[in-house]
Order: structure tokens, then sequence, then C-alpha cells
């Protein structure tokens, strides 16, 4: 067990060469479940969705008319909903680091394979029919079968393909933090490591805008890395308790996230079509780190409510199809009289049933299939190769059997 050494009133260091099996700043049990996490995941994917489909006015024809026209109140809010991506990252930062903690490589893979892949799939195959067939689907070039074939990689973006759904990008943006966050897992998960995965990971963001190289900017991702280094260092606070230095990680991050808005804040104008506010970015942006700060210290435990963790579970699904088969349901309403309140209310209806389809008769079961076939003995020789194949032997073993049952 680490040795928690009081700095001031409700501050601690861990002192921690290698990781304890539950060590809690002021206490020695384990902690309940972080609902409030899966919470925070709905929020973030609700603010996406509502980004989408009433905040972006370049798509006049999902809404016959753009949004900005149509419902002025309400975009004025949802034009800033693309930071639940935001969110979204300091989140995964938090949640990566907390379930891959004392994991060999081989868990650490198949658990991204599995969290991933399944719903994912699924979500390609639906929006496909009705990108490529829904009568109210947007307008945008028809997929064809190597793109929808290319993107079950999740390898899209770098193979230079056409999305099935744009929303797909944050997921290319995951997978390259999952592949640095491999390097500290092939270490050996400990308190030192992953500080300083984080101190190396920042410096490098920083300073890869002017090192004029792509591969490097590719690989550390200055946009988003901030969000993921704050969320693992919030981890680092729930799992050993709160030091200036784990709150110092917090706090730089915050600041070098906030100059980063500023090339997404014209990303997003572009979508929007009108200017945006780098005070409300900013500040919504403080909120967030201050929200899973709080989750992270403890201010949330008492918040046990189950359908939290149901809402969690949604969160993938919903992100995956919200999109392109919100748009086409959106056309359709349209089509058929209805007014903007209830369009959004019976769609949002839709899609949230939709999830919750794929998540308990696709997902759980293709995931509970495929962590099966990925934790069979041999997928993973790591110390040896396998044996060699004796073909003779197994003609001559077919042979014997099959003159065994002709008698």
């Amino acid at each position: 067990m680490s040795t928690v050494v009081p700095l001031a009133p409700g501050i601690s260091s861990p002192t921690v060469p290698h990781p304890s099996p539950t060590p809690v700043a002021g206490g020695t049990g384990r902690r309940p479940r972080l609902r409030a996490l899966d919470g925070l995941r709905l929020v973030a994917a609700l603010m996406v969705v509502a980004f989408h489909w009433t905040g972006v006015n370049r798509m006049p024809e999902v809404w016959d008319g753009a949004p900005r026209q149509l419902m002025p109140e309400l975009h004025r809010f949802t034009a800033y909903g693309f930071l639940g991506v935001e969110l979204f990252f300091l989140i995964s930062g938090f949640v990566i680091c907390m379930s891959c903690w004392g994991k060999t490589p081989r868990q650490y893979f198949n658990s991204r394979v599995v969290r991933l892949l399944p719903a994912y799939w699924v979500a390609i195959i639906l929006t496909t029919l009705v990108v490529n067939y829904a009568a109210t689907a947007r307008n945008r070039p028809h997929l064809s079968k190597t793109d929808v074939l290319s993107n079950f990689t999740m390898l899209q973006l770098p193979l230079g393909v056409t999305e099935v759904d744009p929303v797909y990008w944050t997921l290319w943006v995951e997978l390259r933090f999952y592949l640095l966050f491999a390097v500290v897992v092939a270490l050996g998960v400990t308190y030192r490591r992953v500080l300083a995965f984080c101190g190396i990971w920042m410096i490098l963001s920083v300073v890869a805008d002017k090192a004029d190289s792509a591969l490097l900017k590719m690989f550390v991702m200055p946009e988003y890395a901030p969000y993921f280094i704050a969320g693992i260092a919030m981890f680092l606070i729930y799992r050993f308790g709160t030091n200036w230095l784990l709150l110092g990680v917090v706090g730089f991050s915050w600041l070098v996230a906030q100059h980063q808005l500023l090339g997404t804040k014209g990303s997003y104008e572009y979508g929007v079509m009108h200017s945006l506010s780098w005070n409300v970015m900013a500040g919504f942006s403080l909120l967030a780190f201050g929200v899973v700060l709080a989750v992270a210290m403890g201010a949330f435990d008492r918040i046990q409510w189950k359908w939290l963790t149901v809402a969690g579970a949604l969160t993938y699904p919903v992100y995956l199809l919200h999109q392109e088969i919100g748009f086409a349901l959106i056309r359709w309403a349209r089509n058929h009289g209805m007014g903007v309140g209830a369009t959004l209310l019976a769609v949002l209806a839709c899609v949230l049933l939709l999830s919750w389809i794929v998540h308990r008769y696709a997902e759980r079961p293709l995931s509970a299939l495929m962590k099966r076939m990925l934790d069979a003995p041999g997928i993973f020789p790591l110390r040896a190769d396998p044996p060699v194949r004796d073909r003779a032997a197994d003609r001559e073993r077919n042979s014997n059997d099959m003159a065994g049952s002709s008698r």
C-alpha cells in the first residue's frame, strides 16, 4: 500500500512506486461506482446531438431552412454543442486509465476491441442503409461498397476513405489515444509512469505545431491532448488522492486547452456559419474540467441512480447513430407536417429507442462473443510461437479416422 502524506486540508500527496490495490484519500474502502460519470457521458452525447440537429446551418436541406432562422433561441445554445466532444475526451482519459490499471497488454487490447467494434459495425450497416436507400436521407454522395467495407476497419480517415457517418472522425482521435497509452500498458501502469507519460505527451503536443512534422502532429494531437491528459490526471486523483502536482497537471492542461480552442473555434464557425464566442467556449471548458474533477474528488459519490448506468451504456450507440439517421427522420417528420418541437422530441425518442435496441440485442451479445474469441488460448502467443502444424500427421490421422468409420 502507498503512504499518503498530507500537504494541506483536503490535499495529500501519494508516494507510490507501484499501484496499490485501491488507495483513496480519506478512506480505505472501495469507492462506489462512478454513475455521475455515466451521466456526464450522456450529457456530452446529447450536446453533440443537439449541435448536429439544431446548431449546424450548413445543411439547410435537413430542416428545409437554417436552424438559426427556424429556432433562433435554441440555436444560440446548441451552436456550442460541439463542446460535448471535449467533455467526451476528458472522460475518456479518466476511464481508459481506470479500466486498464493492472491489465496486461492483451487484456487492454481485448477490452478496447470488445468495447468499440460491435456497436460500430452495426451502426455502419444501419447508417449505410439509410444513406443509400432512405428517401429522406440528406443529399450526399452514394456510399460505394469499398467505402463501406473500408469503414469497418475504423481507419477510414488515414485511408482517405469517405466516412459512412461524419461523426466517426472522433473514433480516429480515440484510436490514437489508445495507441499512445498502449506504451504505458506495455511497460506496466504505475503512478510514476502515467505521470511521466502525461508530461512527455504534453510537451510534444505543445511543440508539435512548431516542429513542422505532420507525423508528430498526427500522433500527439495538439488540439485534443490536453483533455485526455487532464482526464488521466483526474483519475490519478480519484485513485490516489489529491495533491498539488496532479492539480497542477489539470490546471496546466486547461491553460493549454483554452488556447487550442482558438483553432477549434474557426473550424466550427464554418459549420454554424456565424461567429462563436471564445468566452463561452473557454467558460464551458472550465466548467467541464471542474465537474469531472469534482467527480474524481468524490463530490458526486452519493449519486447512485441505477438508470445512469443504462444511460452511460446508450451513449456510444446514440453517438454512432444520431446524425445521418437523425437527419433522415427529421426530414420525414417535417414532410409530414410536424412542428420543430414535436420533430425534435419524436426523433430523439426514436434514436434513443434504436440505440437501446442496438445495445441490448446487438452490442451486448456480439461483445460477449468477441470476448470469448479473443480470450481463447493461442490467440496471442506472446512468449513463443505456436507449434508448427504437421500436415503429414494430420493426413495420416484423417485417413485412420476414415478407415475406422468405414468399418
